[in-house]
């Protein structure tokens, strides 16, 4: 009796959705449909490849004015399959902490890295990539453009080559802009991809620049006499009068190395973790969207450009520009998607609202963390630990406050380039992200998982690949990679080619070092390729409506059903004996993870598995 209690407590919650969504989508956009249905897979490119060791980083390429200490002279390229927590000779000498000395790591990733690869990634079956920032840029990351028109000197054939060409322009004026060799072999690559049936969306950030950014390089040479002036938050010129410097700006997060773009007419109180009204200085977002068009049309030819965008700290930009910057997206190709970086509305408690950025006037689609957390609380038994009911609650809150087609359009993300790794996520229990790494938490369990994560983590897996959203792939989860939060989910790629040190367990804890063999798990990449088969197989794991039929204590069922009569029920055992499971209908049903066929109503569900059953027509 008490199930049956739940099971109409849930179908009534889903009525209520559905009644909402009749008087909520019928002026609602859609996102592109094409984002609905694909895998996303992210590449951190300086970490995912080294394809031409001849264009690697240089000391001149990665020196930056705002850096905490300056590239040593005898730094060199870190070995890719080196340890990872030990330090280079060069680090060693500077005397600093392994974290700070990571910050002039280079490994030479590169575009060349990923076309070498690009028939890993078709047999993999993914069909979206999202590239981290791959503009002009001195750091690992390339969130502190120097060029936001030309892709990283150091990411293509000929990085002097490059510069030379950069020399010849005005940045200023679209007119001059040429094309890099870097610039033409991402064009390339964006070419062999979607050749393959793969789209690319790139990430940017319009919030902030570099500070060797030609327009801030400017405005410190010029000061308030340069044409950028009022392109950032400047709170005080230098006054030439004086023996000091009394030029001061904003700074992201008062990192100073991110100079923010001025916001302006600002209206009402721009609170941290909710939107605000807004926009960016006028200057600033003619050059965005002058950027913007050359790389979503290249010369004018959309079928040359790329998919979409991934939108860095959207939350830090004002709302006015992000409905602008939509209607230039969408003006230039309707179909480019447009997903957008939202985090906390109260650190590291409580995720923003997705519903403010989520509609047909800014994005198509949030980095779904909102999502992700409490399936961590149920599947990893982490906290906040989440029973059954309670997780089923928690997705249904979250998708209720967004219209029904972006649901199904949203980018399901569990690990990035920005949180630890999906399995060590896991294997620590502790709050998401808070002191998520053994350089805040010499506790933290930063090699290799215990095989009830791997369970736990697959478990999890078979839920992101059937519930609503578009799967996303952190590139090396899916070949079993483990690291904690920043810096350490940024390791060079484990591929199977390679053989790599072995990796310091105890890694910066005191005391007597031991050791984790690491490398490519075969096992755990076919996997991931049995669940994106299945994905793909089968359309009602994409469009198909989604109601929960079992939750209750460590017992998780829902079906997938469509128009076209297709009907798959998932059922996940996370208790410590076997479940019988009733079947929604009687008939025959085949397991897609196993093979194996049933007959009738009731199936075994053993302790600590799941089981994904399509019922035969």
């Amino acid at each position: 009796m008490k199930q049956i209690k739940q099971i109409l407590f849930f179908a009534s919650l889903l009525m209520m959705a559905s009644c909402n969504d009749k008087t909520k989508t019928e002026s609602v956009a859609s996102p592109p449909e094409w984002s609905k249905e694909v895998i996303w897979y992210q590449i951190f490119v300086e970490r995912f490849n080294n394809g031409d060791p001849s264009n690697d980083p240089t000391i001149a390429s990665i020196s930056t004015p705002s850096a905490s200490f300056p590239v040593p002279d005898d730094w060199a390229i870190t070995p890719w399959t080196s340890d990872w927590y030990t330090q280079e000779p060069w680090a060693a000498k500077t005397g600093l902490g392994l974290r700070e000395t990571m910050q002039h790591r280079r490994y030479g990733g590169d575009l060349q890295g990923i076309l070498d690869k690009l028939d890993y990634l078709s047999d993999l079956g993914i069909t979206a990539i999202y590239l981290n920032p791959i503009n002009d840029a001195p750091s690992l990351h390339k969130y502190d453009a120097r060029n936001y028109h030309h892709i990283d000197i150091n990411f293509g054939p000929d990085p002097d080559g490059d510069l030379a060409i950069m020399a010849t322009e005005d940045p200023a004026n679209p007119e001059t802009w040429k094309w890099t060799s870097a610039d033409k072999l991402f064009l390339s690559l964006v070419e062999e991809l979607h050749s393959r049936g793969i789209r690319v969306i790139v990430d940017f950030s319009w919030n902030h620049t570099g500070v060797l950014f030609w327009a801030w390089q400017d405005l410190i040479k010029n000061q308030e006499q340069s044409a950028y002036k009022d392109w950032y938050e400047v709170t005080a010129w230098d006054d030439p009068a004086t023996s000091g410097n009394e030029f001061a700006y904003k700074g992201w997060l008062n990192i100073m190395s991110l100079p923010e773009l001025k916001k302006t007419g600002v209206t009402g109180e721009r609170k941290h973790g909710f939107p605000y009204e807004g926009n960016l200085n006028d200057g600033a977002k003619k050059h965005i969207f002058d950027v913007t068009r050359r790389w979503l049309a290249p010369d004018g030819d959309v079928s040359k450009g790329i998919d979409g965008f991934r939108l860095d700290v959207a939350d830090q930009v004002p709302m006015g520009f992000w409905r602008e910057y939509r209607q230039v997206v969408k003006s230039i190709n309707p179909e480019a998607y447009l997903v957008g970086e939202i985090w906390w509305q109260t650190w590291p408690d409580d995720l923003m609202d997705p519903a403010p950025y989520t509609n047909d006037s800014i994005f198509d689609a949030v980095m779904f963390y909102q999502a992700y957390r409490p399936a961590r609380g149920f599947f990893a038994e982490a906290e906040p630990e989440y029973d059954a009911r309670q997780f089923a609650d928690q997705l249904l809150f979250e998708w209720g406050r967004l219209d029904e087609p972006f649901r199904y359009g949203m980018m399901n993300v569990n690990a990035t380039h920005d949180s630890p790794r999906l399995l060590s996520c896991f294997a620590n229990k502790g709050k998401y992200k808070y002191r998520a790494s053994p350089h805040e938490d010499t506790a933290y369990i930063s090699g290799r998982p215990d095989e009830d994560t791997y369970n736990r983590v697959r478990l999890y897996l078979v839920h992101q690949f059937t519930s609503i959203g578009s799967p996303h792939i952190w590139n090396g989860d899916e070949f079993g990679m483990w690291g904690g939060d920043d810096p350490d989910e940024r390791k060079p790629l484990w591929w199977e080619e390679l053989k790599f040190d072995d990796e310091t367990r105890t890694n910066i804890k005191p005391g007597k070092k031991t050791y984790d063999q690491v490398g490519f798990n075969r096992e755990h990449l076919e996997f991931y390729k049995k669940l994106i088969r299945i994905r793909k197989e089968n359309p009602v794991l994409v469009s198909g409506a989604m109601d929960f039929t079992v939750a209750e204590d460590k017992i998780l069922a829902y079906s997938r059903r469509n128009n076209n009569g297709d009907l798959v029920s998932v059922v996940f055992n996370l208790g410590n004996s076997p479940y019988m499971f009733r079947l929604p209908e009687n008939g025959t049903y085949t397991d897609l993870l196993t093979g194996n066929e049933f007959t009738g109503n009731e199936v075994t569900v053993e302790s600590l598995s799941a089981r994904i059953l399509k019922r035969s027509k």
